[in-house]
């Protein structure tokens, strides 16, 4: 194993202990965006109210885009609404790359435009999103990139929920570089008993659910 594979398991365990300290996983039934219903609830939501956490995690998204993918591979950051956009906010800011966000719907007046920034036609832009479930959202925000002339190869979450996401973008030509995967944290929380082993269980069980 290299450093940087030690290092970034590191990271890994560094942040799922950050979630779990500000209790940003949390278990019962909840209704997703996508409209599926989850056994349990990952709240990245709340991140920016804990400032620490909030720069130790888009560093760990800074990281991870500069060895992943290459800053000169892509020319502005996307931010998808609504958890996305303050990430990608700061992450364009630490990277020094031009900031977008995709808007939830068109507006009705103004530019009427889904992509509020400046977009240059044949410019590469990168998606950023706090986490895929189904892919659906930053397949949509792709559209409307695409649409606008920005050319849309990658995308970047904090966590995938591995319920079939990566490979729905993949079908649609995005790559999708997830910084956790559900399991990882799930079984990282369990080994420093965070959480027991019906909720260990749990987790699990709604990835072998797809």
């Amino acid at each position: 194993m290299t450093k940087l594979q030690n290092r970034n398991d590191t990271k890994k365990i560094e942040m799922a202990k950050i979630l779990h300290k500000i209790a940003a996983l949390k278990f019962g039934l909840f209704k997703l965006t996508s409209g599926k219903v989850t056994p349990y609830y990952i709240d990245l939501r709340i991140v920016p109210s804990f400032p620490d956490a909030f720069r130790q995690i888009c560093d760990f998204y800074g990281e991870a885009i500069t060895n992943q993918i290459g800053l000169k591979n892509f020319d502005r950051i996307t931010g998808i609404p609504i958890a996305g956009i303050p990430f990608a906010s700061q992450i364009a800011y630490n990277l020094n790359k031009p900031f977008l966000y995709v808007r939830k719907g068109v507006r009705m007046h103004g530019r009427q435009r889904r992509v509020e920034g400046i977009l240059v036609s044949g410019e590469h832009v990168l998606l950023i999103d706090d986490l895929v479930t189904t892919g659906l959202t930053l397949k949509k925000a792709a559209e409307a990139v695409t649409a606008e002339g920005g050319i849309v190869k990658e995308a970047v979450a904090l966590l995938d929920r591995e319920e079939g996401g990566k490979e729905k973008l993949a079908k649609n030509g995005i790559q999708l570089h997830s910084l956790l995967k559900i399991s990882e944290i799930a079984n990282t929380l369990f080994d420093i008993g965070a959480i027991d082993e019906e909720n260990l269980k749990t987790i699990l069980k709604q990835i072998k659910k797809q």
